[in-house]
């Protein structure tokens, strides 16, 4: 059987970004609570026109470009923040980014953890049929009440996965190991708009059941803990992958110092650190910080912990492929984060405050986002996407950058976005 993996990863997200230090500005709070106590800087925040479905689209878009969509048979779309009780998100990518009529699309729910699922179910497809693609995407808007605790570690994106045979960045190793509990940690009734969640709770149920996994990944002939270059956590914030990781090592007796710690875990936190929370897709955009921020991991095993509140834990592992590098995104993912829109306090408050219609009358969406998909109204209760033309895209990007007095891109300073995403990265 030919190894199954990891052929592309593309990441995406929003239109603006609000850093932290106007929150605290505004809420009164100490900014080192929000930038040491749960290592966030900034957090990403969707236009009135963008969703999970133009994220997804977004971060898509790049690995149809590059490796056209006749192999891909199946579209997993994992989301916690889900536009319709019926239909697949899935499905209004197809006029979007041009998928295929002969691929089967199903969404994912599971809290942040389905990404995962969606990986495995993915790579069980591949090896039954190793001519066929799978697109897995995270996509996810974190949201939670107005001036509570979770408020901070709001945030936004999504992350394509390409998974195939022979994998041009990473293969996914066959052993995992996985825990599951009914937990009321973390949760969002169908008449919410924003999360339920109890803090103390979801900590300590994240940690018991990373442990959990972790346990039965061994159990099952997984590798020791040494054997890994670095690990990859679920990062509802940075700090979170800190704790998860002191804990499994001192579940084996060790007291690791932090400096160990930052040589494991420092480069999988540049882009959560800068985005907020991204629910499912956040354990990916630890993947790709580290893979856009090492020099080389070429055969060196990489070890991924996803959890999802509720509670679903899987512990599993990859491999970088030789070349690996010459398939990454790293400017484009720098571009990413360089484009976005400083927000005010009063405007991040509006755009937390706007409700999508529901009384099934016809509501066009101002115009707001620069990215390549939009969505442009609401009608009878449908939702209508657009897409822009290229030269509208160069056309809107090249006026913003004017605006802000630099290139689209990154501007080398970090574009007031946290610094160490932007300048750090080449």
């Amino acid at each position: 059987m030919p190894p199954i993996g990891i052929h592309d990863l593309s990441v995406a997200t929003t239109h603006y970004a609000l850093d932290l230090r106007e929150l605290a500005a505004h809420t009164g709070v100490d900014v080192d609570k929000y930038r040491l106590g749960l290592g966030q800087e900034t957090m990403s925040v969707p236009a009135i026109d963008e969703d999970i479905v133009t994220m997804a689209a977004t971060a898509a878009r790049p690995i149809i470009d590059r490796h056209g969509a006749d192999r891909i048979r199946t579209v997993l779309v994992a989301t916690e923040s889900g536009v319709d009780q019926a239909k697949a998100a899935g499905l209004y990518l197809h006029p979007l980014i041009g998928l295929p009529a002969t691929a089967r699309v199903v969404e994912l729910k599971q809290a942040c953890y389905s990404g995962a699922a969606g990986l495995q179910f993915a790579a069980a497809l591949c090896a039954r049929e190793p001519d066929q693609a799978v697109l897995v995407i995270a996509t996810d808007i974190a949201r939670y009440d107005l001036d509570t605790p979770a408020e901070p570690t709001q945030g936004a994106a999504a992350a394509a996965i390409l998974v195939t045979a022979d994998p041009a960045i990473a293969e996914l190793e066959p052993v995992s190991g996985i825990f599951s509990a009914d937990v009321t940690d973390f949760w969002r009734p169908n008449y919410r708009s924003t999360a339920v969640v109890d803090g103390k709770l979801s900590i300590t149920a994240y940690l018991a059941a990373a442990a959990s996994a972790f346990t039965d990944y061994r159990r099952r002939g997984g590798r020791g803990f040494d054997d890994f270059a670095a690990v990859c956590y679920h990062q509802p914030f940075t700090q979170m992958a800190y704790k998860a990781h002191r804990h499994l090592l001192e579940g084996r007796g060790r007291a690791p110092a932090t400096a160990a710690l930052d040589s494991v875990l420092a480069a999988t936190t540049h882009y959560n650190r800068v985005i907020g929370n991204s629910y499912t897709a956040s354990l990916y955009l630890a993947l790709a910080s580290l893979l856009d921020h090492t020099p080389d991991l070429t055969d060196r095993p990489i070890a991924l912990l996803s959890y999802g509140s509720g509670a679903v834990a899987e512990f599993f592992s990859a491999t970088p492929a030789p070349g690996y590098h010459q398939h990454l995104r790293t400017q484009a993912h720098h571009d990413a984060l360089a484009q976005r829109k400083p927000l005010t306090y009063d405007h991040y408050r509006t755009l937390h405050r706007t409700q999508t219609p529901t009384d099934g009358a016809h509501h066009t969406l101002p115009e707001d986002t620069n990215a390549p998909f939009r969505l442009a109204a609401i009608t009878s209760h449908k939702r209508i996407y657009k897409t822009r033309q290229p030269n509208e895209l160069r056309s809107r990007l090249s006026h913003f950058s004017q605006t802000r007095g630099v290139r689209p891109g990154c501007d080398g300073s970090g574009g007031g976005f946290g610094g160490s995403a932007c300048g750090g990265m080449r």
